[in-house]
């Protein structure tokens, strides 16, 4: 875990969603720092998911969030994104008519993409921004362990692991100050798992605050620095890995139950 400058990176307070007459989520909160990993655990239907959504604004909620410090509660989701708050979700998300490669520079146009006059004004400009582009994009996937020889390749037709380290790359794209992360070892295991762990400890060292949702139990344990539990809605429990797995209400709640 990287040092902290003592303002959260993320924080969120007092959040709460409501369906109808059904509360998904009720005076949640908590806060992740530079360089760490937050685990959010609970049983299915524990409201893991709609913190995300709540966080990133992606649903009607409320309380508060703030980012680096800054209260960006009433900032709309894609600004929160540019701002660098992004998340993947539990399905994979790319485009499936691009290829890898066309996906991993899509997620970094926004960012480093000409104006439309720019591109048939000054076409060699555009040509030159696209190629540099097209190497980030290149180098976005390595670190995210993507080989070379799927860049050209239609996501579906990669493995599945590569899929979700692929999805996890495009939520990243040019760099986040806090990820969100929604179960990104589902459907996945050994090596891919293994390849997964040094990849979020290798986001936390460069400094990324990385909230992490996750079932695979030996893969949040190891990897979050503290974890949050959520049952019902409501926060059962907070603490370190160790802390987590001697408390005796989420024992009976939830890793119980799992085990």
């Amino acid at each position: 875990m990287a040092a902290s400058t003592g303002v959260p990176a993320l924080e969120v307070r007092n959040l709460g969603v409501r369906y109808g007459g059904f509360q998904a989520l009720e005076d949640v909160s908590w806060e992740v720092a530079s360089g760490e990993i937050l685990g959010i655990i609970g049983p299915n239907g524990a409201g893991k998911s709609t913190c995300m959504a709540a966080a990133t604004r992606s649903v009607k909620r409320t309380g508060s969030v703030f980012l680096g410090g800054e209260d960006v509660t009433k900032v709309p989701t894609d600004k929160l994104s540019r701002r660098g708050l992004r998340r993947t979700f539990q399905q994979n998300a790319f485009y499936g008519e691009l290829t890898v490669l066309e996906n991993a520079s899509s997620a970094l146009l926004w960012h480093e993409g000409s104006a439309l006059w720019e591109s048939i004004v000054l076409p060699i400009r555009e040509r030159h921004t696209t190629r540099r582009r097209l190497q980030a994009a290149a180098e976005l996937l390595r670190e995210f362990g993507v080989p070379d020889e799927y860049f050209d390749l239609l996501p579906a037709d990669i493995p599945y692991g590569t899929q979700r380290m692929l999805s996890v790359a495009l939520a990243y794209g040019s760099g986040a100050t806090a990820l969100l992360v929604d179960e990104p070892a589902a459907g996945v295991g050994g090596a891919d798992m293994a390849s997964l762990a040094q990849t979020l400890r290798r986001l936390a060292e460069k400094g990324t605050a990385l909230v992490v949702i996750e079932h695979h139990m030996d893969l949040i344990m190891a990897v979050a620095d503290r974890i949050v539990v959520l049952d019902r809605g409501r926060m059962l429990a907070t603490g370190t890995p160790a802390e987590i797995r001697s408390n005796e209400q989420v024992l009976e709640a939830y890793l119980g139950k799992a085990a």
